[in-house]
């Protein structure tokens, strides 16, 4: 039986030790562009909107080009796409950082800095996603892709904070530096990995024939169809609860910024906890059940959520929400990974991407928001979190889903031949 050690996996792999290392020290950086950006955008602006829309600047584009980015990430060599757009991200955070500095900062280039990074991401996230299995291998995917989830919630945790004390001592432009040089270690590390030479396995198609062909195998794959349209569901209802939780607090709870602060890192702590118990157990749980318990679990947490007002509960909360949401989109992408054959991993992860954080961003995140302003932010949250519930119970009650969660290869479906 395996040893319950989530770090096992680094061990074993050199080449995603240093992968793990560097993506998470660049994840803090980016965490704390990303706290400094907004803080930033309403120091300029004293606006709202133009806040919000900053934010929806960064997604926008990953609806727009994630899908032709897929085609590209299983035409080309994965590793040199992730080292070129890290290195595009690290421009653009340099030069973020030099126009704050010397003080010729706008709103205006705040959008085109922000639209840059998600025409970036929109590449990169697809590819970074696809080459986890080439560092490791198929057996150890789980294991993986929780940790690449823990090194996620770690960065959340740790990069804001790191960002507030880098304000408060230096000013807003070192938080924008600090993410420029945090870049320098997931290149050094990119740079460091030896892997198989790279020899393409999709063949050469147009990039709209490339789009197509991998929506009809979505759509004529059971598995794989059941499993993006339960992502979806949860992407647009459940994700955007985040950004309601400002007004949450404050309105509901009665809290500050600083109590805001704390709820978002509860949120954290829990995804962290999840995602470290989700690469300890790989291996010896089966995947599927983990994933029916968690995806009843979150809207059942985010129900009862919605009913308080007691900080103390919220806490509480929060912190299992977290876990239940890590490990559900955890999952969720190691199920879809083992599936889908290598020749369309890098589609199936833009498709992935254009969902959990381009629709989760755009159209959950604002209707959510439209909800809320409506009927208040406590009935936006259970009102999506009743229609999540009802869904799970649908979906695992019938078809695929169901049928793998309760069958003998309940623990791992079997990808297919890549042909």
């Amino acid at each position: 039986m395996p040893p319950l050690n989530p770090f096992t996996v680094l061990q074993r792999h050199r080449n995603f030790r240093l992968f793990w290392l560097g993506q998470t020290t660049s994840l803090i950086g980016t965490w704390m562009q990303s706290m400094a950006q907004g803080w930033l955008a309403l120091e300029l602006s004293n606006n709202a909107f133009l806040v919000g829309l900053v934010v929806a600047a960064g997604s926008f584009p990953i609806l727009l080009f994630s899908m032709h980015a897929g085609v590209l990430v299983d035409r080309y060599e994965r590793l040199r796409i992730v080292r070129i757009s890290q290195s595009l991200l690290a421009v653009e955070a340099g030069l973020l950082f030099w126009l704050t500095l010397t003080g010729h900062i706008s709103i205006a280039w705040l959008l085109v800095f922000a639209t840059l990074q998600g025409v970036i991401s929109s590449v990169e996230i697809p590819a970074r996603q696809s080459l986890i299995v080439e560092l490791v291998g198929r057996d150890d995917l789980p294991q993986a892709i929780a940790l690449q989830s823990s090194g996620f919630n770690l960065a959340r945790i740790v990069g804001p904070a790191l960002a507030a004390l880098v304000i408060a001592k230096l000013g807003i432009a070192w938080a924008f530096g600090f993410n420029a040089l945090s870049y320098l270690t997931v290149l050094l590390s990119l740079f460091l990995v030896r892997i198989t030479p790279w020899r393409p396995t999709a063949k050469l198609v147009r990039p709209l024939e490339g789009i197509r062909e991998s929506l009809r195998y979505m759509r004529d794959t059971p598995m794989v169809a059941a499993l993006m349209k339960l992502v979806t569901v949860y992407a647009i209802l459940g994700v955007p609860y985040m950004a309601l939780m400002p007004v949450f607090a404050r309105d509901r709870l009665g809290m500050t910024a600083s109590g805001y602060g704390l709820l978002l890192a509860c949120v954290g702590i829990g995804g962290l906890l999840g995602a470290l118990g989700i690469a300890a157990q790989a291996g010896r749980q089966a995947g599927t059940r983990t994933l029916r318990a968690a995806t009843y679990a979150f809207p059942a947490i985010l129900l009862l959520l919605s009913a308080v007002t007691q900080p103390r509960l919220a806490y509480g909360l929060l912190l299992l929400a977290g876990v239940a949401m890590i490990v559900n989109s955890a999952v969720s992408n190691t199920l879809l990974q083992h599936i889908v054959p290598d020749a369309m991993r890098g589609r199936l992860m833009a498709a992935y991407s254009f969902v959990v954080v381009g629709l989760s961003q755009t159209v959950g995140s604002f209707g959510a928001g439209i909800v809320a302003r409506a009927v208040g932010v406590q009935w936006a949250i259970a009102i999506g979190a009743v229609i999540m519930f009802a869904y799970s119970l649908h979906a695992f009650r019938k078809g695929v889903l169901r049928e793998l969660v309760s069958g003998p290869g309940a623990a791992r479906p079997e990808a297919p031949g890549t042909g």
